[in-house]
């Protein structure tokens, strides 16, 4: 719950930012010269940007946090408590990559079951791939969707 607050909060501060900035942008486009006219329009663009950012990486968390909760229902959520850990709580390198392998066998065995994609997603992240992590991700939200 507190993530959620958290997230909230900043999209809240980044809300009243855009809308600050929209204010300036207008400033600038009203003053009829070219150069202020141009940054007006560049500054403008920025909100619309951000809040397509904001938007679908609040989407990409909704969909994952969704799948999750359909593999905990099915108790086939992935679980890495028995792999071994060093001293920084991180998972062992040689037993992340081990248990990366059985993830991406079991995708090789049914690519189009977003299940599948969700846990090597999971197993990129253990290993410290978080780009990898992403973007396996965005793949089992596609095959769910």
């Amino acid at each position: 719950m507190k993530v959620r607050v958290t997230v909230g909060l900043l999209v809240a501060a980044l809300a009243l930012y855009f809308v600050l900035l929209f204010g300036r942008a207008v400033a600038l486009l009203r003053t009829g010269e070219l150069v202020g006219v141009l940054l007006g329009i560049g500054v403008l663009i920025l909100p619309f940007i951000g809040v397509w950012t904001v938007y679908s990486n609040l989407r990409f968390g909704w969909e994952t946090e969704k799948m999750a909760r359909e593999l905990a229902a099915d108790g086939l959520l992935p679980d890495v408590s028995h792999l071994p850990r060093r001293p920084s709580g991180r998972v062992d390198r040689d037993a992340a990559d081990a248990w990366f392998e059985e993830r991406r066998a079991e995708v090789e065995a049914s690519p189009d079951d977003w299940r599948p994609w969700f846990r090597l997603a999971y197993a990129y992240d253990v290993a410290g791939d978080r780009g990898r992590a992403r973007e396996t991700m965005r793949k089992a939200i596609e095959l769910h969707g």
